[in-house]
């Protein structure tokens, strides 16, 4: 099963090494190193600004955000996510939007080729048990069937545009199926983008959009689309 997930982020790091006090130690072990910690800690920050293609003034500024108010509300913001929303100018917005979306895209890159070696790895070991359920890398916790809605969708289609927009909206959770996606993964971004699905929905895990390969005739239904469906005693049933 592809799943997508459009504009940023990354799943977010933690930036505070659970060694850090490490350099302090060697000191006492080598009195010939005492200019070491400050220039690990300086390596370690340039290593961690490169991987966001960052300065090292900007991933300061970052970490300096994240000690504040942003911190507080948003404590898992990743780098380029905290200084877009804190940009001080438009240029330094759409800076940080421009490095969100390419590494976007290369994390997505990743991300497919791993779902599509699922997919075949499912298909091989269990080829009479059609994949329904959404497999658990589609989020970065395991997500329960039981609550979480599953939406099923045209490209041509109005009125799941709309329905869409109200789950959206409603802040639901669900994941979201493209049946005629063609295995396009522009066509897919681009109807995501038309009916203003929020990339943050993406990121954290609420919404995910996702290639149907079949799985809404495994399901049985006949009725029209949309359809939203949920799994009550392991059966689907539309909402």
């Amino acid at each position: 099963m592809n799943r997508l997930q459009l504009m940023p982020p990354l799943l977010m790091l933690l930036f505070s090494s659970p060694h850090a006090q490490e350099p302090s130690t060697k000191i006492s072990l080598n009195t010939h190193s005492n200019l070491r910690p400050s220039t690990a800690l300086s390596d370690n920050k340039a290593v961690l600004a490169q991987q966001w293609g960052l300065q090292e003034e900007e991933f300061d500024r970052f970490q300096s955000l994240m000690q504040g108010p942003l911190g507080t509300y948003s404590p898992n913001l990743d780098p380029l996510s905290a200084l877009g929303i804190e940009a001080r100018t438009d240029v330094e917005r759409q800076r940080y939007a421009r490095l969100q979306v390419d590494a976007e895209a290369r994390r997505v890159e990743k991300l497919l080729a791993y779902q599509q070696a699922y997919d075949q790895a499912w298909k091989d070991r269990h080829p009479a048990m059609p994949l329904v359920n959404p497999p658990p890398m589609s989020s970065p916790l395991m997500i329960k069937t039981t609550g979480r809605k599953v939406v099923f969708v045209q490209y041509d289609c109005p009125e799941c545009e709309h329905r869409v927009r109200r789950l959206q909206a409603s802040g639901a959770a669900f994941d979201l199926y493209l049946i005629d996606s063609k295995q396009n993964d522009n066509r897919i971004r681009q109807w995501a983008q038309k009916v203003g699905i929020k990339p943050a929905k993406i990121r954290d895990g609420t919404i995910t959009i996702n290639h149907d390969n079949g799985r809404w005739v495994s399901i049985g239904d006949e009725g029209d689309l949309p359809a939203v469906m949920h799994e009550v005693n392991g059966e689907w049933q539309r909402q």
